[in-house]
């Protein structure tokens, strides 16, 4: 299984993934702030790995600073948890997962045993890891229910085990689908302008061996017009209380067509995407990056120097458009308000 972040030896090991698919190289970060570097600049990336990441970041911190006395380990550790909630602002499982390592640490105020506290934050970590491998089989088991052998299935950016802990959301209900026995084909479009579509999903897919057609992005629309495509899954970035879902930009592009052309459109996403406190996605941060992305590739200039560019690096589709969204506690239906609710409280 790919494992595109892992604690080892008191350092975060990432995968780096603006190196794929020409090169599998993994990246050392031995401090907060190239944790910190590698969320930004996409060396991780997909929300549930982010949140992941930053968890482990959070556990970097305790593991450098345990030597100090208490009250100074605590403001380092709260200031290093500061600079990590600036790295992306879109993705709410970033948020989620510091929360909860700062729970912990204010759970255990009265511990003055530093080395003690130390351990509690590294297994902390260990277990979000580890939790969300497990949660993202629980989806895959849900939500493969809802394709059926010969589907044809489109998918946006990546949302397999590189997004991930490992095994993934939207590719992780395909993988489970596979597991079952069915023949499923997947057409990944480039995903411009990071090209997470023709760089990861077609490189994870081609690993696993799973059937994989990649698209330009324009190309959509011809192919359901052309009765291609049987189903659409993405994953999510954050989904507002009433399911308005934040995703890679060009997903409601394709949300559209899907809805026009009467294609399911299904998102999968654990419940740790899901931001309650957001009542819709007018709410949400969008994520501007350099305009460079869009003007070069890989390094490359392709546009004249001088043009300027837009990159949002989401958009959000509106939940009308959403067929179902798939989490670890069952396939969430319209009225979504209703279902998130009551998912939590399962």
């Amino acid at each position: 299984m790919i494992r595109p972040v892992v604690w080892k030896d008191g350092a975060v090991i990432l995968l780096d993934q603006t190196k794929l698919p020409l090169k599998e190289k993994y990246v050392i970060c031995k401090s907060v702030e190239q944790v910190a570097r590698a969320i930004e600049t996409m060396i991780v990336r997909g929300a549930p790995a982010i949140g992941v990441t930053a968890a482990m970041g959070v556990a970097l911190s305790a593991y450098r600073n345990q030597s100090k006395k208490s009250k100074e380990f605590r403001r380092q550790v709260y200031k290093d948890i500061k600079r990590l909630s600036k790295t992306r602002p879109t993705a709410v499982n970033l948020f989620w997962a510091l929360e909860r390592m700062k729970k912990l640490i204010d759970s255990n105020a009265q511990n003055e045993d530093t080395y003690g506290l130390v351990k509690k934050i590294i297994n902390e970590a260990i277990d979000i890891c580890n939790e969300d491998i497990e949660i993202n089989r629980k989806m895959g088991q849900f939500g493969e229910k809802l394709f059926k052998s010969g589907d044809t299935v489109l998918t946006h950016c990546n949302a397999g085990a590189l997004a991930t802990a490992g095994y993934g959301t939207a590719l992780g209900v395909i993988r489970a689908a596979v597991e079952r026995g069915k023949k499923i084909n997947v057409i990944a479009d480039e995903t411009r302008p990071f090209l997470q579509g023709a760089r990861l999903t077609a490189w994870e897919l081609k690993k696993d061996r799973i059937p994989v057609t990649l698209i330009t992005d324009n190309m959509a629309g011809y192919l359901f017009s052309q009765g291609l495509i049987d189903r659409v899954i993405v994953g999510a970035d954050r989904i507002a209380a009433n399911g308005d879902v934040a995703n890679k930009i060009g997903t409601y592009n394709v949300a559209l067509l899907a809805y026009h052309h009467k294609v399911p459109f299904y998102v999968a996403a654990p419940l740790s995407t899901i931001d309650r406190k957001i009542k819709n996605g007018s709410e949400i941060p969008i994520e501007e990056r350099k305009f460079e992305e869009v003007t070069k590739i890989q390094g490359k200039q392709i546009a004249p120097k001088g043009v300027k560019a837009k990159n949002p690096a989401f958009d959000v589709t509106p939940s009308k458009y959403v067929s179902a969204i798939i989490t670890e506690k069952g396939v969430l239906r319209k009225p979504y308000r209703r279902s998130i609710k009551s998912a939590f409280e399962k």
